[in-house]
């Protein structure tokens, strides 16, 4: 087993040490040593839980396994950090997944993306009804999954985490807006248009596939 040691900043008295054990079902702990009082036993509780899929929705972000590690490494540390902010009874998911969507947005991989892809893919608002499924839902649960993966990686940013966000985290329109820090009808619109990107990219795959 390889461990991995983080050092928070020096303003913050603990040291926390990610222990990395991929035999395990949970091959991720948080070992927290502080010299005052921190609640560390809850910030575990609230926040190991979410660990694979975190790590999972920053792979599918960096399409890289390394990044994506010290993506998910560096989520926890600025979440440990700034737990005394989260109020308790709120929504802790969506709250974990905004420090690490943060965290994308000024790596190195987040910034390359949006300085090569558009700035506006949002147009005018408009309400959608909440249905569960659509005609881009059915053809993408039809198609091959091994394309809409790759169909899912060529599509900018803003739209690739909105369906990542509902379709595989099922996240709700209430998560998804204080996740993406956008109004709900925002969500609900930009989900529309990724959902017919995608399904405009996977039946260009399709059809080249087919002439193949």
């Amino acid at each position: 087993m390889a461990s991995i040691r983080l050092e928070a900043e020096p303003a913050i008295p603990k040291q926390i040490v990610a222990c990395w054990n991929k035999t395990c079902s949970r091959w991720f702990t948080l070992v927290c040593v502080s010299e005052g009082r921190l609640p560390s036993e809850t910030f575990e509780q609230l926040a190991m839980p979410h660990f694979e899929r975190l790590y999972n929705f920053a792979c599918w972000l960096t399409h890289d396994r390394h990044e994506a590690e010290d993506l998910v490494q560096e989520t926890y540390a600025k979440a440990l950090k700034g737990f005394s902010s989260f109020q308790a009874g709120t929504n802790f998911r969506a709250w974990i997944y905004k420090i690490l969507r943060n965290a994308f947005l000024t790596s190195r991989t987040g910034l390359k993306a949006a300085a090569t892809e558009p700035l506006e893919v949002d147009g005018e608002e408009v309400n959608l009804p909440t249905v569960k499924e659509t005609p881009e839902s059915i053809l993408l649960q039809r198609s091959d999954w091994q394309l809409v993966q790759q169909a899912l990686e060529q599509l900018p940013v803003a739209f690739r985490e909105v369906l990542l966000l509902c379709e595989v985290e099922e996240m709700s329109y209430q998560e998804i807006s204080a996740t993406l820090a956008i109004p709900m009808g925002t969500v609900m619109s930009r989900l529309s248009r990724a959902r017919r990107a995608l399904r405009d990219a996977v039946q260009k795959m399709q059809g080249a596939v087919a002439k193949a």
